[in-house]
């Protein structure tokens, strides 16, 4: 028996006795070529983005074929990788020293059926945040919203939810204001749109996780749950990680709703961080550079 399926035998054990917030199928290990980050997996389930645990480069891996192919070698690729609904555009940042020697970042688009690269931003000290909704994508750059788009079809602009020296931003229309619902004295990190656009995820260090509408209302608490994506309108997934001050020790994937019930998807067998989502797949690496996919019915 492999190990693939002795671990989808432990997590069906695991989770017995708490609620079922997703179905688990299948569990997999994916075969990758070397140790690696899972940056993200695209909406249709078919390729994951890699990248390395400093977010150095951006790499496509397919997951029928196993074939592999380098995107880029840049320094932040990985951080926060942004992918088109159909799969096609692939938006990610690379970082640079300017000859002042100070630290910049640029904006890349790259189409997969027609290699195109496009520069979407310039190099630039202030950028804050990349989104991608439908054919376009946002930046906000010195909180001022730009919009583009990566087909003939007219970009328009949306919302964007992001943090500036922790405090956490909204962007409505090319319209910045600073949100922070918990307070300004606190420091807001992970921040997500709700696919519907209605609703903030976010996370305060020390503290956990919330969900709340964007006027501030319905705040929802989530407890340890870092990292965390939205699955769809109503469930969230995280990791519950716990380290010794140097290195993660372990932990767990955790689905929750937005009813408060909340299902652990995987065991103490591995330490499985920083899923990504997509076409009812979650993916996530482990501390030693390892991929898999929980399959959901």
């Amino acid at each position: 028996m492999n190990r693939s399926v002795l671990f989808a035998l432990a997590l069906s054990m695991s989770v017995c006795g708490f609620a079922q917030v997703v179905n688990v199928g299948e569990v997999t290990k994916v075969d990758l070529p070397q140790a690696a980050k899972v940056a993200a997996i695209s909406p249709q389930g078919d390729y994951l983005l890699l990248t390395s645990d400093a977010n150095q480069g951006l790499t496509k891996f397919d997951l029928a074929t196993g074939e592999s192919s380098v995107l880029t070698k840049a320094a932040g690729a990985g951080y926060n990788v942004k992918i088109s609904d159909d799969g096609q555009n692939v938006v990610y940042r690379e970082k640079s020293t300017n000859k002042a020697r100070l630290q910049q970042t640029a904006v890349q688009s790259r189409n997969f059926a027609t290699g195109e690269v496009k520069n979407l931003v310039k190099p630039t000290r202030d950028l804050n945040a990349v989104a991608i909704e439908g054919n376009s994508v946002m930046t906000v750059n010195k909180r001022k919203m730009q919009a583009k788009s990566l087909d003939s079809n007219k970009a328009r602009k949306g919302t964007v939810l992001y943090t500036e020296n922790y405090q956490l931003m909204v962007s409505e229309n090319g319209k910045a204001r600073q949100f922070s619902p918990l307070g300004a004295n606190r420091r807001y990190i992970w921040p997500a749109l709700s696919p519907d656009g209605t609703k903030a995820l976010f996370f305060v260090s020390g503290d956990g996780a919330y969900v709340c509408n964007l006027d501030g209302s319905g705040m929802q608490r989530l407890g340890t749950l870092r990292a965390a994506k939205w699955l769809n309108d109503n469930v969230i997934v995280g990791m519950n990680d716990t380290d010794n001050g140097e290195i993660t020790t372990a932990s767990q994937i955790v689905a929750v709703n937005l009813q408060g019930q909340r299902q652990v998807l995987t065991d103490d067998s591995l330490i499985a961080m920083y899923p990504q989502v997509g076409n009812n797949k979650i993916a996530f690496s482990t501390r030693d550079g390892e991929a898999y996919i929980i399959n959901l019915k």
